[in-house]
């Protein structure tokens, strides 16, 4: 009766072994394949510094293609690989990557410029002109704004960020101001099913 039980403990211990080995081993080889190359470090695990801001376009210094690049630095005492395949101890002072980060194409338009036109002489189509729609701009002048609905109405679109420059390019905003992200819903667009009750 005894040796039963004591056969059952051992059993017990053993399994209990085996699977606290599986698990510690899983665990590792988890934490090594996430930690083995450097871009794959998880929030928390590195800081990238800011872009260098160009005064005159408010955007990243390096923007090519609507991306520029940011210089990211590993935590103190994080072991990854770097792009040449070897592995590193970081102290937290080397540059161990790079991100990219969005940018947007401006060409000199700036928003704070085409808002004041707009509330100030948009009933003579100054706003218009100024982003480069000369035909409405002598329209709303001719019309007197469209006796102010259409200075109104431009106002408005003008302050959302809907009516942007006529070349297609974005605003001149602060980088570090208000800017507008429009969102809109695509075939590529996620949509959450609704539960029927």
């Amino acid at each position: 009766m005894a040796s039963s039980g004591r056969r059952q403990l051992c059993l017990r211990s053993a399994l209990w072994s085996i699977f606290f080995y599986l698990l510690h081993s899983h665990v590792r080889r988890v934490v090594a394949e996430d930690a083995d190359n450097c871009d794959n470090l998880r929030l928390g695990q590195y800081l990238c510094k800011d872009p260098k801001i160009d005064e005159n376009t408010q955007e990243p210094e390096n923007c090519r293609d609507a991306t520029a690049w940011v210089e990211c630095l590993p935590a103190p005492n994080v072991t990854c690989r770097l792009s040449n395949g070897t592995e590193f101890r970081f102290s937290g002072d080397e540059v161990g990557f790079n991100r990219t980060i969005p940018c947007r194409n401006v060409s000199g338009y700036s928003y704070k410029v085409a808002v004041a036109l707009s509330l100030f002489l948009g009933w003579l189509g100054a706003d218009r002109f100024y982003l480069g729609y000369p035909a409405l701009g002598l329209l709303k002048f001719c019309t007197v704004g469209f006796c102010g609905i259409g200075t109104l109405i431009d106002f408005i679109l003008i302050t959302m960020q809907i009516v942007g420059p006529s070349d297609g390019s974005d605003y001149i905003v602060d980088y570090y101001g208000a800017r507008l992200t429009r969102l809109s819903i695509t075939n590529q667009t996620y949509r959450k099913p609704h539960l029927s009750l």
